[in-house]
């Protein structure tokens, strides 16, 4: 049987496959807005840490994997907070990097990137043992303390997972370096599992994709 001169198998075909592409974009867009469950960042900071916070300005630390696509987008807020922000923060991020990895394990664009930023210190984490020190988690959490070692601000600094762009955590972060009060002081981390195998074993780009599982 046909109508309009198409066959209905072909119709179907045709439907079945907008259904499967409605469906995927659907998982995709859920993926890409559900944030890591993260734990709270110590109250204080933590003792064993390998570096004291700042004794005269706030200490910001982004805690994230070398191989996450997603941790672009971070990096990017990060550069955009730290350029209205100069002298008046010091900032590291720590990079994933396994025991058993070779010495440029954890380098490449995002370590680049992120040494490139003025005023950003790049760490290699040895097996994330500095991320496990502050709870953290997922690729891009980034925390901030004051001279007194109190935590000011504890989540993520993208509205979505490999999205740049305003969001409340850089806005906060913005806030509270430049001694102004915040609107909110913890948001949602939307980023890879730093201590994930299928990420240390590839390199993978989950800007798009799910990369953990």
């Amino acid at each position: 049987m046909r109508r309009l001169g198409v066959p209905w198998g072909v119709v179907g075909i045709c439907v079945l496959w907008l259904g499967a592409l409605t469906a995927s974009f659907f998982v995709l867009l859920r993926y890409k807005n559900t944030p890591v469950l993260e734990r709270a960042a110590p109250a204080t900071w933590p003792a064993g840490s390998v570096m004291d916070h700042d004794r005269h300005r706030p200490t910001l630390l982004m805690f994230a994997h070398p191989r996450c696509g997603c941790t672009r987008a971070s990096i990017g807020e990060l550069a955009v907070l730290m350029a209205s922000s100069q002298g008046l923060v010091s900032a590291h991020v720590f990079l994933y990097r396994p025991r058993s990895g070779a010495p440029d394990w954890a380098h490449g664009e995002i370590f680049d990137s992120a040494a490139a930023i003025p005023g950003v210190t790049v760490h290699e984490d040895e097996d994330g043992r500095q991320a496990r020190l502050f709870l953290s988690q997922a690729s891009g959490h980034t925390l901030l303390y004051g001279a007194q070692g109190e935590l000011l601000f504890d989540g993520g600094i993208t509205a979505s997972r490999g999205h740049a762009g305003d969001s409340a955590g850089r806005d906060a972060l913005t806030a509270l370096i430049h001694n102004r009060p915040a609107a909110q002081t913890r948001t949602a981390v939307f980023g890879c599992l730093i201590h994930s195998d299928e990420l240390n074993e590839t390199k993978a780009d989950c800007g798009d994709r799910p990369c953990t599982r």
